[in-house]
């Protein structure tokens, strides 16, 4: 009867002690990494129209916005899902 009473409040004890932020420290460095990486690709994007609507400007479709900025959206969406569903290994306590 003892040990069932001190099993349950261990029990309780470490539900209480798990009971803090839902993610883990590795988990929110993963999200500012992702949302940083989104931030830079929408920079990359911002730009490239001309001052005159009568003149084209052939930086609209430069390397750096039609290829490399939604590269890095998408890996920072993916970072960002990666850190969502990431579960660090516990440490097991003896």
């Amino acid at each position: 009867m003892e040990n069932k009473k001190n099993t349950q409040q261990k029990q309780l004890q470490e539900s209480e002690k798990k009971s803090g932020f839902a993610f883990e420290k590795q988990n929110y460095m993963l999200m500012i990494a992702g949302v940083v990486l989104l931030a830079l690709g929408y920079i990359l994007m911002i730009g490239g129209g001309s001052d005159d609507p009568n003149v084209f400007s052939y930086d609209l479709f430069s390397f750096r916005r039609i290829t490399l900025a939604p590269i890095l959206i998408l890996l920072g969406f993916v970072v960002e899902i990666f850190a969502i569903m990431w579960n660090p290994a516990k440490k097991q306590e003896k």
